[in-house]
């Protein structure tokens, strides 16, 4: 638990504005899986294992 969770103040803010770096961190990670997915069509959403992505293409 991050410092600042454990503040009065930052339980009244979340209450009050909603919990912005949960939202920011979610927004991110939706982020990061959509470049992924441009970048490596083929390659497995963020979280999985490695070896469950698909491999380049080796060009010959």
């Amino acid at each position: 638990m991050a410092v600042w969770q454990e503040a009065p103040i930052y339980d009244r803010l979340v209450t009050e504005r909603g919990d912005v770096p949960a939202q920011v961190r979610q927004e991110a990670e939706q982020t990061l899986r959509g470049l992924e997915q441009l970048i490596r069509p083929g390659a497995a959403p963020a979280g999985t294992h490695p070896q469950q992505a698909q491999p380049f293409p080796h060009g010959r």
